[in-house]
């Protein structure tokens, strides 16, 4: 499975890919906004966004192309290891159908 982070502290990027690799996932970490941010996504099973430290144009454009394909993204404010674990976890229990989930207490974007 795969997964895009976006955003994160650029000295945690190796411990993003780390952690993600121990729970079987294989991780690509964006940093900042460029050209390429568009064809860089890909089609990973879900996407993590650290909003604190992420541009809105950043932000907007990884929405885009998120629900363009439908994947499923979580947002968290912190950008510890701790809450990357928090959003990994919340990967393991998506389904991946966010139009048909049913869960109330899902933090996801329904789109």
């Amino acid at each position: 499975m795969s997964l895009v982070v976006v955003g994160g502290n650029e000295r945690m990027k190796r411990d993003y890919i780390q952690l993600a690799k121990n729970r079987g996932y294989k991780a690509k970490v964006v940093l900042n906004m460029s050209s390429k941010v568009k064809r860089s996504i890909g089609s990973p099973d879900a996407i993590v966004i650290f909003t604190s430290t992420v541009s809105h144009k950043l932000m907007a454009s990884v929405e885009t192309q998120a629900k363009k394909q439908d994947i499923p993204i979580i947002r968290n404010k912190n950008n510890s290891k701790f809450a990357f674990e928090q959003s990994l976890d919340l990967v393991d229990e998506c389904t991946g159908a966010c139009r048909v989930c049913k869960n109330k207490n899902c933090i996801m974007k329904h789109q």
